[in-house]
């Protein structure tokens, strides 16, 4: 039986270019690169070098301070480039696929039959942990603390988001294999959301969990705002989270033995001709994958969605935890008067002069221009609005600014993500870049208190 999570606060922003349900196979060859910087927290220790031959699934790095944390790679083929930052930071790992693709064997494995300590190692050494996220903080799991529940959305509210009911269709063996194994490493329960409209979900059958229907608007696909519904995490708790195409991967992994980092992405948004879904592989080359869409010129790629996602270039690559690739109009043009006229084609909050509250379906051809500065925060009230969960969003982001870890704590910090903050920084008239102070006043937290 479900239960209902709904939330009020929160603001759709319905955005021309979605993808079509049509699905395009990509070839594999290419090159391929997997980012440390994609792991927050994560000092990488390199396991290869250039020219290193390596297969799907093969370690590329390890996390410095837990051995057993392998960062594998997605394709087979050949190490070609490791860029480099100041003080060799390692920024990329390229590396060149093969055309038939060959994989590291870790063994077929059935979760029913398995411990929870037994899927925790088999996860480990397969490179799989990555997946496994935690609140707080919102970086990869610690292996060594226990969680009080697991979560899993299966709906994504975001703009242009990918369908998930259509990108997992037939994926049902591979969800329930995975969540079987997930059951195996909390005493507490797995919790999975679907929308309320949902009639096709691969969810609707899975055994083992507790199914909940979201109402409302973005950002109820959010994990942290069906934490807070559910079972809020407090001071000590942890909570685990994990992606349901991620899910898929594991599920696969138990089921054929082999690391298979193949997901169905969706090109979406108005600067494409043809936006649809593609299958690819984690890293791929935002230009192999884009080659059939056909973008426009003065456009801008981002890896992920228009709030959250991050700018790439034609020659970027696909961030690991990515299943959607978004082009909108560049913003890099100036209106005559655009802070004093009637404004019928932008997405606003306020009634002053924006109308965009009176056709809530309209959707819209939105570019990049912040409209305005960045200043001081001004106190308007707006946050609240959009932000559903019980926390003072302006609080919290000025607590995060001056440092104040005993603030940080007693207000939320370890209850929310960036992508909490990606609707208050899209309505904020200071032009704050919300998700950034926030990750930085989460990787201080880290720092500092562990």
């Amino acid at each position: 039986m479900s239960k209902d999570i709904r939330i009020k606060k929160g603001l759709d922003i319905k955005l021309i270019g979605e993808a079509e349900q049509t699905t395009t196979e990509t070839t594999v060859s290419g090159v391929y690169a997997i980012k440390p910087e994609d792991f927050h927290g994560i000092t990488p220790k390199l396991t290869v070098k250039v020219d290193t031959e390596v297969k799907a699934g093969s370690s590329l790095f390890y996390s410095k301070s837990d051995e057993r944390i392998l960062f594998p790679s997605p394709v087979s083929g050949k190490v070609v480039e490791i860029v480099r930052g100041e003080r060799r930071k390692v920024l990329e790992i390229k590396i060149e696929a093969d055309t038939a693709q060959s994989f590291v064997d870790f063994e077929i494995k059935e979760a029913a039959n398995m411990s929870g300590e037994e899927v925790k190692t088999h996860l480990l050494a397969a490179g799989c942990w990555p997946f496994v996220k935690q609140r707080p903080y919102d970086v990869v799991a610690n292996p060594n603390q226990a969680p009080k529940a697991i979560f899993i959305s299966g709906y994504d509210s975001a703009p242009l988001a990918a369908d998930l009911d259509y990108t997992l269709k037939g994926k049902e063996a591979e969800l329930q294999e995975a969540i079987t194994a997930l059951t195996k490493l909390t005493e507490g329960k797995v919790h999975v959301s679907i929308s309320k409209n949902s009639t096709l979900s691969p969810f609707k059958d899975i055994k083992g969990v507790e199914l909940h229907k979201l109402y409302g608007p973005h950002p109820v696909g959010n994990v942290s705002t069906q934490i807070a519904s559910v079972n809020p995490i407090n001071k000590g708790e942890a909570v685990w989270v994990v992606t349901p195409q991620d899910l898929v991967i594991i599920g696969e992994l138990l089921l054929t033995g082999k690391f298979n980092a193949k997901r169905t992405v969706a090109v979406t948004g108005s600067q494409f001709a043809k936006p649809k879904y593609i299958t690819t592989y984690i890293g791929a080359s935002i230009k192999n994958a884009i080659t059939d869409a056909k973008i426009s010129e003065g456009s801008r790629i981002i890896s992920g969605n228009v709030l959250s996602g991050k700018k790439v270039s034609e020659e970027g690559f696909l961030g690991y935890y990515s299943n959607q690739i978004t082009a909108i109009p560049e913003g890099d043009d100036y209106e005559l008067f655009g802070w004093n006229k009637p404004v019928f084609d932008k997405v606003s909050t306020s009634r002053a002069l924006t109308f965009s509250w009176l056709n809530p379906r309209k959707k819209y051809d939105l570019n990049t221009n912040t409209n305005g500065e960045h200043r001081a925060f001004v106190v308007t009230g707006a946050y609240e609005e959009v932000f559903p969960l019980d926390i003072y969003p302006m609080q919290l982001l000025k607590a995060c600014m001056y440092k104040d870890l005993d603030e940080m704590e007693a207000l939320g910090a370890y209850e929310v993500a960036p992508e909490d903050f990606a609707l208050t920084e899209f309505i904020c008239v200071s032009k704050q870049p919300h998700q950034k102070i926030l990750r930085e006043g989460l990787d201080l937290m880290i720092e500092e208190l562990g």
